[in-house]
């Protein structure tokens, strides 16, 4: 679908008119028209009042027809790219032209590209029947048309990596996945490069090497190099990349797997994010790592009780091989260091107490100090995603010591799992500034709901390049290496 700008005496022929309306049917400004134009009858018979999530078709004198979204009781960011979302899949005509843009809130186009890019996606790639949406353009009444691009880059950042963590894992072994990152990336102007087996083995990774004992189809490291020469601060990113997770040797149950090809959501969303920041062109360098392998089940896995050595950092006890994502996140944040980056950020679908925490549409924030967590969290505000710092209470530390290793992957109690696997990676950080998402709740919509689709989600991407934007505005002193 494309997104344009156009002036207000726009053909409306043949298009939808979609318009907004707050509760009680108070129209917003350039909403007026359409509202007074409407047949009171229909809008009392469809029950239409403006709540949020309502939508309304109906005839109109100017236009093919004129589609009614709700608004709620306030116009804001949230609730108008809800309604972009909503209305873009009830469109029945190839155009639609829009004037929400036009409400007065601050980013009113953002939330009318996002919700219209993002509430539009498909993945159809398996699909045998049913047909895409009809819809091919979406027209923005007086728009900027640069701050439009702006935001089709990170939406388009968003739809790949959703892309990524939808395709069944069957299709999306390490190195295929590897291979499409190089090719996304490459074609971003970044800097590619992918360790194989050997050159893994080389390296020592031997937290990732653990991981991967198991499965037949060998791991990979993604590397993404992106230096703009008006660097002025550098962003360390690590991925977690687990292409399918059957537990290992503790394995799963059957309907804890069948989610399980969107353990590689860190990988799918660190990728997108440092595609997007390279089109953008921000003075910020990226380096990027990204671990890459199944954890399965096969006569050289990983046994609990093996005791793995990272590539640089405290040994570790396996004790549970369903908790793997830390592992190979362990050696992604040693290799990450090694580039001196000012932040390092790590994303993962780390574990089952942040979303028990949080529930399925908040991630968690942990980082080495306050200030590195409000950076974050500001940065998700402006993004539009939801995110919410947690604690790393340096007393829980003491349960993941190991009596016969530095540190033991699991604490052994049900309780407060997500804060001691956030302390576990802080044991591979040193004293860099740090932050681990996770995104354990929200990488995967359960719903279809404004620009929600259900599903892969791309939480953390447009963050992610927020961050990046921040880091521009309040760079760290001295020349960027």
């Amino acid at each position: 679908m494309e997104i344009m700008t156009v002036g207000a005496d726009v053909d409306l022929t043949d298009a939808t008119l979609v318009v907004g309306v707050l509760a009680e049917n108070q129209p917003v400004p350039g909403a007026e028209e359409a509202l007074a134009g409407a047949d009171p009858v229909m809008l009392e018979l469809a029950k239409f009042e403006g709540k949020g999530g309502q939508v309304l078709t109906l005839p109109h004198d100017r236009a093919k027809s004129v589609l009614f979204v709700g608004l709620g009781e306030e116009a804001g960011f949230e609730s108008i790219r809800s309604a972009m979302g909503n209305a873009i899949r009830m469109v029945k005509t190839e155009r639609a032209v829009t004037n929400l843009n036009q409400i007065p809130i601050e980013g009113a186009v953002q939330a009318v590209v996002e919700g219209a890019a993002l509430g539009a996606y498909q993945f159809r790639a398996y699909k045998t029947e049913g047909e895409p949406l009809p819809i091919t353009s979406l027209e923005l009444i007086g728009a900027e048309e640069s701050t439009i691009a702006q935001v089709l880059v990170t939406t388009e950042a968003t739809n790949l990596a959703r892309d990524w963590v939808n395709t069944p894992a069957l299709d999306l072994a390490p190195e295929t996945l590897a291979d499409r990152i190089r090719t996304e990336a490459e074609a971003a102007g970044v800097s590619v490069e992918v360790w194989g087996y050997d050159r893994i083995v080389e390296e020592k990774l031997g937290a990732l090497l653990g991981v991967a004992a198991g499965s037949d189809r060998p791991p990979r490291v993604v590397i993404l190099e992106y230096r703009p020469d008006d660097a002025v601060a550098h962003l360390g990113l690590v991925g977690k990349g687990i292409t399918f997770d059957s537990g290992g040797l503790s394995l799963k149950t059957a309907p804890l797997m069948e989610e399980m090809k969107d353990d590689m959501a860190g990988a799918a969303v660190v990728s997108a994010t440092t595609i997007a920041i390279a089109r953008l062109g921000l003075p910020v360098r990226v380096t990027a790592v990204i671990p890459l392998t199944d954890n399965a089940v096969g006569g050289r896995a990983t046994r609990p009780g093996d005791i793995l050595r990272p590539v640089s950092g405290p040994t570790i006890e396996v004790l549970n091989t369903d908790a793997e994502g830390r592992l190979i996140l362990a050696d992604g944040l040693g290799l990450v260091r090694r580039h001196e980056p000012d932040l390092i950020v790590d994303v993962a679908t780390l574990t089952g107490a942040a979303r028990v925490a949080l529930g399925d549409k908040i991630a968690a924030v942990f980082a080495s100090d306050s200030e590195v967590a409000s950076t974050v969290l500001e940065a998700a505000a402006r993004a539009g995603e939801h995110f919410w710092e947690m604690p790393l209470f340096r007393d829980y530390k003491k349960s993941i010591e190991s009596d016969l290793a530095d540190l033991k992957n699991v604490s052994g109690s049900r309780y407060g799992g997500a804060i001691t696997a956030a302390l576990f990676l802080s044991s591979y950080v040193d004293d860099s500034k740090w932050a681990h998402l996770d995104i354990a709740g929200p990488a995967r919509w359960r719903e279809t709901a404004g620009e929600q689709v259900k599903g892969a989600s791309g939480v953390g991407v447009r963050t992610l390049v927020e961050l990046a934007r921040g880091l521009v505005d309040q760079p760290k002193s001295g020349t960027v290496s």
